[in-house]
C-alpha cells in the first residue's frame, strides 16, 4: 500500500491531521490499535480553547460543536470559604467551550469516513522501518494478515506509550519530566451539574474541581495519593469528599446522581525534544504531556498537527520545506508556554504532604492576589483560553 503521509494514532491529532491533509489534496493512512467504538467513547479532555473551537470550524467541523459544545467566558476558584469568578472573555476577548474529546473524535471519524478516507482500527504489531530514507515503511497485522504501508512521511501520534517515539534511535531525543505526588481521582456523573461553568476549589484536604460534559452530565475530580486503589473509594465515599471540598460557599449544594465511571490517573508533566527525526515527526502526547489542571493536553495536540498541516501543504503545494524543517522549534513554544501554566495551575491549587506552614500560606497569598488583581487575572485568562500567538 502506498499513500503520501502514512499517520499512526486514531486520537485527536491523528484524525486532525488526516482531515487538514485531506483538505489541502494530500494522501494519508492513519492506524490505530483500539477499535473504533474504543476511541469514539475514550472519556479524555473536554475543554477547547478559542483558537481550537476556531480551527475546528474552519474546517468544517463546527456544526455539532456550535449545537452541543457549552461556551464558557469564565471560570471560578473558590478557597476560604468564598468564591471568586475570573471573568475570562471580559478580560481577553475569547472563551472556552466545554466540548468532550470523545465527541471531537466522533466528528473527525465521521468527516474522513464521509471523505474516503482510509482508517485502519485494530491493527496490531506496528513497526516503523526506513525514517531515515526518501520512502519510510510502516510494517503492521491487520485482520490476521501482514500488510506494508509506503510513505513520503510518519506522522507518529499514538501517544506516550506509543511505538512511534520508541523508533527513534537512542540519544537523540531528550526527554524533560516532573512527577507530582498525587493523582486526581476522576467520575463521570449521571448529575446536571451545579454551576454554569467550571469551578477549581482550594482545600486544606486537597484539591477539588467540578466540571461538567453536557447539561445531564457533571465531571468531578478530587486529588488523591499516587497509589490510591480506586476498589476503596466506593461512590458514597466519593460525594462525602466532594461535599466537604466544594461545599464551602454559603447556599451552594452539590448535584449527585448515579457514577457512570471512576477512574485514578497520576499527574506528571514530559516534553520530548526534538518533535522531529529525518522523516517521523511527533505530535500530541507522544512528545508531550500536561497535568491536566490547566486544560490543555488536547489543545496542545490539536495546535502540533494545525502546524504540520500547514507544513506539509507548504511541501507537497510549493516544494518548500522550511515549515518542516521548523516544525519542532515552533511547536515547542507553545509546548513549553502551556507546560509552565499547566505547571502554575497545578502548584497553586494542590496542598503537597511535604508543603510546610510556610508554603500553604503563600498559596492563599498568591490566589488573594490572583482574584484582586486584574492584571495578573489577565494573565490567567489569557493563558487557559489560549495565546493567539506565543
Amino acid at each position: 500500500m502506498r499513500t503520501q503521509v502514512g499517520i499512526v494514532g486514531a486520537g485527536p491529532a491523528g484524525l486532525l491531521l488526516s482531515h487538514l491533509l485531506h483538505r489541502s489534496g494530500i494522501d494519508s493512512v492513519v492506524l490505530e490499535r483500539r477499535s473504533r467504538e474504543y476511541v469514539e467513547h475514550r472519556v479524555r479532555a473536554g475543554v477547547l480553547e478559542q483558537g481550537s473551537v476556531d480551527l475546528l470550524r474552519r474546517t468544517g467541523l463546527g456544526d455539532r460543536l456550535d449545537r452541543e459544545g457549552l461556551r464558557h467566558e469564565g471560570i471560578e476558584l473558590r478557597f476560604g470559604g468564598t468564591a471568586h469568578r475570573v471573568a475570562m472573555t471580559e478580560l481577553t476577548g475569547r472563551a472556552i467551550t466545554v466540548y468532550g474529546q470523545q465527541e471531537v473524535v466522533k466528528d473527525l471519524i465521521a468527516a474522513r469516513t464521509a471523505a474516503g478516507g482510509e482508517l485502519r482500527f485494530e491493527v496490531e504489531d506496528v513497526r516503523l522501518a526506513g525514517l531515515d530514507r526518501a520512502s519510510p515503511v510502516i510494517r503492521y497485522r491487520h485482520q490476521g494478515r501482514e500488510e506494508e504501508l509506503h510513505c513520503d512521511f510518519v506522522a507518529g501520534c499514538d501517544g506516550s506509550h506509543g511505538v512511534s517515539r520508541s523508533a527513534v534511535p537512542p540519544g537523540v531525543l531528550t526527554e524533560y519530566e516532573r512527577q507530582y505526588p498525587f493523582a486526581w481521582l476522576g467520575v463521570l456523573a449521571a448529575a446536571a451539574p451545579a454551576a454554569e461553568e467550571l469551578i477549581y476549589a482550594h482545600h486544606d484536604r486537597g484539591f477539588a474541581l467540578h466540571s461538567m460534559r453536557s447539561p445531564e452530565i457533571s465531571r468531578l475530580y478530587l486529588q488523591v495519593e499516587p497509589d490510591t486503589d480506586i476498589a476503596d473509594w466506593p461512590d458514597d465515599r466519593i460525594w462525602s469528599e466532594l461535599r466537604t471540598r466544594l461545599e464551602t460557599v454559603p447556599g451552594w449544594s452539590l448535584n449527585t446522581g448515579p457514577i457512570l465511571e471512576k477512574s485514578v490517573t497520576g499527574m506528571r508533566s514530559l516534553v520530548v525534544e526534538p518533535m522531529r527525526w529525518e522523516r517521523l515527526f511527533l505530535a500530541g502526547d507522544a512528545v508531550h504531556i500536561v497535568p491536566p489542571t490547566g486544560a490543555k493536553g488536547m489543545n496542545l495536540a490539536l495546535a502540533d498537527v494545525a502546524l504540520l498541516g500547514d507544513a506539509f501543504a507548504a511541501w507537497y503545494q510549493e516544494g518548500r520545506d522550511d515549515l518542516l524543517t521548523g516544525y519542532s522549534d515552533t511547536a515547542l513554544r507553545r509546548v513549553w508556554r502551556a507546560q509552565h501554566f499547566s505547571w502554575w495551575m497545578t502548584s497553586l491549587l494542590h496542598r503537597l504532604e511535604t508543603q510546610d506552614p510556610y508554603e500553604a500560606k503563600l498559596q492563599i497569598s498568591t490566589l488573594h492576589y490572583l482574584t484582586s488583581s486584574r492584571a495578573y487575572a489577565t494573565s490567567l485568562a489569557e493563558n487557559y483560553v489560549g495565546l493567539a500567538e506565543v
